[in-house]
């Protein structure tokens, strides 16, 4: 997310918040609850060029933001109590759950202290080849190879571009330009490009999972805490939409098995890797329906809404570049949601509107040329 589109997004929550119509819609819009999404929580400010900042928030914003959801009225459950209150058809108070994806060892050190203090249950949704020490974190690989270099080289579409990267500024656009051209191509072309790039700037990044990941034995000692529960999060951390489904579904049944297996209990709650449409759809829904998980969650961004699948169930981002109290207390009204899901409509009708018209297709037998049956 650009400089630009990120104060526009801040601008855009404040006004919500400010002019009181976030909550003058909230009981209209507010759905069930919401499951918020972290991953690594640290003390430290972001640096000059950091683009994955965004998945970095404070313990001070993490108790600001368990503060401001339980002034809201709403109750912090565990995602086992979250599946009930969904099946449920009665109406209860708002719910909120706090989930963190990969399994940061500062999940642990700076997270769990604030969780404790508030006695706020929380969940950890581990790809079980980091917590083996064998996992590839090529977002962070991708940062620290830019960082280090101040030329980078890379593949896009099977044509080799050069990027200049003296500056902080070019570093955070040649990163963009990567990451995103990245997301859309297989995981294994994709972690072989970063791996490349990271040969050339010099750094060496194997020891990067097992430095930042709990390993298994830090989890079992973690999660004998009642208030921690271990979720799934495939094997290797891939976007499962884009695998055959008989892949998908391993990635899936075998992060779940082995996590069940480490912690002798079972294993009911899932997390797809990336969470958006394209790396996460309803075939692989349904697979995680199929084994008998309770939920799986994404990244799509809204409230919980009686219109998503138990396995499709959407999140909200306490994002790094939102760590204010009122953002977290208007995206909880679902109202922010609500307004894209809308102008992305309208978006897409304007764009089917301005399409050319297509010629209607001929039958086999009228169409010049075509054989009769």
């Amino acid at each position: 997310m650009g400089r630009t589109t990120t104060a526009l997004m801040q601008l855009g929550l404040s006004l919500l918040h400010y002019s009181g119509i976030a909550a003058l819609l909230a009981p209209f819009a507010r759905g069930k609850g919401v499951i918020f999404t972290l991953h690594s929580v640290r003390p430290e400010p972001p640096e000059p060029f950091e683009p994955n900042r965004i998945l970095k928030v404070t313990p001070a914003f993490l108790e600001t933001a368990i503060e401001t959801v339980r002034r809201a009225g709403y109750d912090i459950v565990s995602l086992d109590e979250a599946a009930l209150r969904l099946a449920s058809p009665d109406a209860s108070r708002p719910f909120a759950c706090f989930t963190l994806d990969d399994g940061y060892r500062d999940n642990r050190d700076h997270a769990y202290p604030v969780f404790k203090r508030h006695g706020v249950p929380f969940a950890i949704y581990v790809p079980t080849a980091y917590a083996d020490g064998e996992g590839d974190l090529w977002w962070l690989v991708l940062e620290a190879a830019i960082r280090k270099a101040d030329v980078v080289h890379a593949t896009q579409g099977g044509d080799e571009r050069t990027f200049e990267t003296a500056s902080n500024e070019a570093k955070e656009s040649a990163f963009a330009a990567i990451y995103w051209s990245l997301r859309a191509r297989p995981e294994t072309e994709l972690r072989a490009t970063v791996a490349k790039i990271a040969r050339d700037a010099g750094y060496d990044a194997s020891t990067l999972c097992r430095e930042l990941i709990m390993d298994w034995d830090e989890i079992r000692a973690f999660a004998a805490d009642p208030l921690l529960t271990i979720g799934a999060h495939t094997r290797r951390h891939f976007a499962v939409a884009r695998l055959p489904e008989d892949e998908a579904r391993a990635e899936i049944a075998d992060s779940a098995a082995r996590v069940a297996r480490e912690l002798g209990r079972p294993c009911r709650h899932f997390s797809f890797p990336y969470g958006d449409a394209a790396s996460a759809g309803p075939r692989d829904f349904a697979i995680a329906a199929s084994l008998g998980l309770a939920t799986a969650v994404t990244t799509h961004k809204d409230v919980l809404r009686q219109k998503y699948a138990m396995t499709g169930l959407p999140r909200v981002s306490l994002n790094g570049d939102f760590q204010r109290a009122h953002y977290v207390a208007v995206m909880l009204t679902g109202v922010p949601f609500l307004i894209a899901d809308a102008g992305a409509a309208v978006l897409a009708r304007v764009r089917r509107l301005l399409r050319p018209a297509q010629p209607a297709a001929q039958s086999p037998a009228t169409r010049p040329g075509a054989a009769s049956i």
